[in-house]
């Protein structure tokens, strides 16, 4: 799957304990993605949240990873525009 656009906010606690660290995130906005019927742009709402641990390997703690699997697995399987949102031009040689 491909993610087009994104417009998220991501709010991270991260606890540090030595060894590991726990990260508890909030991942709350919009992506756009191609319509599965007419392959125009669509925006899909997101809303979701993650808790994880980790060995972390240097000073810094990198999540990007995770906040698109977990946003990439919040989306709906089918992805499609609302009944009769679609680009017409494009529906009309489905019906064909």
């Amino acid at each position: 799957m491909e993610i087009l656009d994104a417009d998220l906010e991501v709010t991270a606690d991260v606890r540090n304990h030595g060894l590991t660290a726990d990260a508890v995130c909030e991942i709350a906005g919009t992506v756009t993605v191609a319509c599965d019927r007419c392959l125009e742009d669509l925006v899909i709402p997101v809303e979701t949240s993650f808790e994880e641990s980790y060995t972390p390997e240097s000073d810094e703690l990198d999540l990007r990873q995770d906040v698109y699997d977990y946003v990439c697995i919040s989306l709906p399987m089918q992805r499609m525009h609302p009944e009769g949102e679609c680009n017409q031009e494009t529906t009309k040689y489905l019906s064909k």
